[in-house]
């Protein structure tokens, strides 16, 4: 789906504002919602894409003016109360309790459990790659063009690469295809390759550096093949 959270390519936003020694978490808060991942992805509320899709259907104003791990704490929200374990109500009655008794002790709880699969998955990650029989329909060296039209649903397919054309340099194997995964279906593991492309392909010459490129993962079902250049 198209929205405001595909930033890529979007000016007009001023620079990128950087910070020295930026802390992990601003506030208190933060760590809280940064746990919601681990366990909510463990109870099977979600999967990693469709994680990404939740916060892509964030209000547009309400993405741009809120920061990262507030996106995080409304795709728990999203999908908690489409799995009908947060009530909503109840949610924002208890978040006006807190809020008149800021001192007052959250509820507690043990679970050693859930508290081993939260320390490996935010060591270890959530690897993405799965074993497939698809043979790969391109090979290094290939010159591919991304698909122009706008997909439904979630997708990796970002808006400044559609209708642009590139060369294959890296074939990676299979992972899970975010397309199929991230609006609610299977794995369907797809091969992902590594495409550059010219800055001048994607900004035009009047606008970009003649000698810059850009290198962005694709999946397979995203490429049309327009040359053949890759080894035999």
């Amino acid at each position: 789906m198209n929205g405001v959270f595909d930033l890529g390519g979007t000016d007009g936003l001023g620079p990128v504002v950087t910070q020295e020694d930026e802390p992990v978490f601003r506030a208190e808060w933060e760590k809280a919602a940064f746990a919601l991942f681990a366990t909510c992805f463990r109870a099977g509320l979600f999967n990693v894409d469709m994680f990404r899709h939740g916060i892509e259907q964030m209000d547009p104003a309400e993405y741009l003016l809120s920061n990262y791990y507030e996106h995080w704490v409304h795709t728990a929200e999203h999908f908690g109360a489409k799995a009908g374990v947060i009530d909503l109500a109840e949610l924002d009655e208890r978040t006006r309790f807190y809020l008149e008794n800021p001192d007052a002790p959250l509820p507690g709880r043990t679970d050693p459990e859930l508290l081993a699969f939260v320390d490996a998955a935010v060591m270890g990650g959530a690897p993405a790659a799965r074993e497939s029989d698809k043979a790969a329909a391109f090979q290094v060296g290939d010159i591919v063009t991304v698909n122009a039209d706008s997909p439904a649903g979630h997708t990796r397919r970002a808006r400044y690469v559609r209708g642009r054309t590139g060369e294959i340099t890296g074939a990676h194997g299979t992972f899970i295809y975010p397309d199929s995964a991230g609006n609610s279906g299977p794995d369907a593991p797809e091969h992902v390759y590594t495409v550059r492309f010219t800055a001048t392909e994607l900004w035009g010459s009047d606008t970009a550096d003649p000698h810059g490129v850009v290198y962005f993962d694709v999946w397979e079902p995203y490429l049309t093949l327009s040359e053949n250049r890759g080894a035999a």
